[in-house]
């Protein structure tokens, strides 16, 4: 065997060694980051998936705050109607699962039932709800005490539409563009007020959209963001003040708004998809939240840089959060309570998901976008009370 070949297999074994070396060295930090750590349990409502299930998020988790964490998906509604236990929604104990199947009832503080560290709800007056002492008469379960909280993840209500629209709601005097390029509805009583009488977008000026100004949202009697967004258009009604007399003053025109709705989607996924795919002829203008077009924008690049020009993204002003609350009740959820506070975590959030941390919106850097985004959110009203929530879903779903 000649001196080259000698050398070249050499080289080869030694590539093979240090391949198989560096595998080892991997795998053993992986193993040393999962090593020592703490079981964190939460109940977890929707929106917020794809973040909580971030490969970067989980990492700092676990790497920096030694937390492994396990959230199990709830309808908001049941976390205060039914016990809040792992098994009532197919995990944990399952001698616990098999007796809830038969019709056995349990509570939080049944023998052999796996609780939670904390609740992470989708929207405020779940979480403000929770705090509260149970309605037994409503058939509520017994809750765990919560020990902290806070409005971990936020994301304002906002109007999603297209140029030609803007331009003609501009004329009206219903929008007004920033000289940093924002646009805002600086006259929602008149875009309110355009679509209680009936005005046809041809009446704008804008005589290719066929029929009546209507502004497209979720159905507010099945869809959390839906509700979200009647709320906001009650206190503008209401004058930013929502109380018993004027909530039912104005109850019947909210609901001749709803009627005037027409087909309404039960998910703000399924909206914005059809915003997207049909464009302004399908959609000219919806309701979502502000971190759907940043998700969308860092996940679908080529898409977003094709349509970006023509997209537009109104403020209501004011408008109203959409916040993920974390209530905890243990130790352990106080942990994953402080994690949240991490600047990584607090970034990933941001430039990836849309969702801002800060409790006043913060103030973040929107100009990789390239779209109208405001480094803070200053006119908002307050969310409003399950009470008022549950008085609005009940006359809009009635048949009055």
């Amino acid at each position: 065997m000649n001196k080259n070949k000698i050398i070249g297999i050499v080289v080869f074994v030694v590539l093979i060694a240090v391949i198989i070396v560096i595998g080892v060295l991997r795998n053993s930090s992986v193993s040393i980051v999962n090593t020592n750590l703490t079981d964190v349990y939460v109940a977890t409502g929707g929106g917020k998936e794809d973040f909580l299930a971030d490969k970067e998020v989980q990492k700092i988790l676990k790497k920096k705050y030694k937390l492994n964490v396990v959230y199990d998906s709830w309808s908001n509604g049941k976390t205060v109607l039914w016990p809040l236990i792992r098994e009532q929604v197919g995990y944990g104990n399952k001698d616990v699962i098999n007796k809830i199947k038969a019709g056995d009832a349990f509570t939080i503080n049944s023998d052999g039932v796996s609780k939670y560290d904390a609740l992470f709800t989708s929207d405020q007056r779940f979480y403000d709800y929770y705090k509260l002492s149970p309605n037994k008469e409503k058939g509520e379960a017994d809750r765990y005490y919560v020990t902290n909280g806070s409005l971990t993840l936020n994301t304002p209500i906002v109007i999603y539409s297209w140029k030609d629209v803007v331009d003609a709601l501009e004329r009206e005097q219903i929008v007004t563009k920033t000289e940093d390029g924002i646009y805002y509805i600086t006259d929602m009583n008149k875009l309110i007020n355009y679509i209680l009488e009936g005005k046809k977008w041809s009446d704008i000026g804008l005589t290719n959209l066929y029929g009546n100004i209507n502004v497209a949202s979720t159905d507010p009697v099945t869809s959390s963001p839906g509700a979200t967004y009647y709320g906001l258009l009650l206190s503008i009604m209401s004058n930013g003040e929502v109380n018993s007399e004027n909530i039912e003053k104005n109850l019947p025109a909210l609901k001749n708004y709803y009627n005037k709705s027409g087909y309404m989607n039960n998910t703000p996924a399924d909206l914005f998809e059809r915003y997207l795919k049909t464009g302004m002829g399908g959609q000219p203008m919806i309701v979502d939240y502000e971190k759907s077009m940043i998700e969308f924008a860092t996940t679908n690049k080529e898409e977003f840089d094709s349509i970006k020009e023509d997209i537009r993204i109104l403020y209501p002003s004011p408008t109203i959060w959409n916040s993920h609350c974390l209530a905890t009740f243990t130790e352990n959820g106080e942990k994953l309570l402080e994690a949240f506070n991490d600047d990584e975590i607090s970034q990933i959030a941001w430039s990836k998901y849309g969702f801002r941390t800060g409790i006043t919106g913060g103030n973040y850097d929107v100009s990789e976008i390239g779209l109208g985004i405001p480094k803070t959110i200053t006119s908002t009203v307050s969310s409003l009370k399950m009470d008022t929530y549950n008085r609005l879903i009940e006359y809009l779903g009635s048949n009055d």
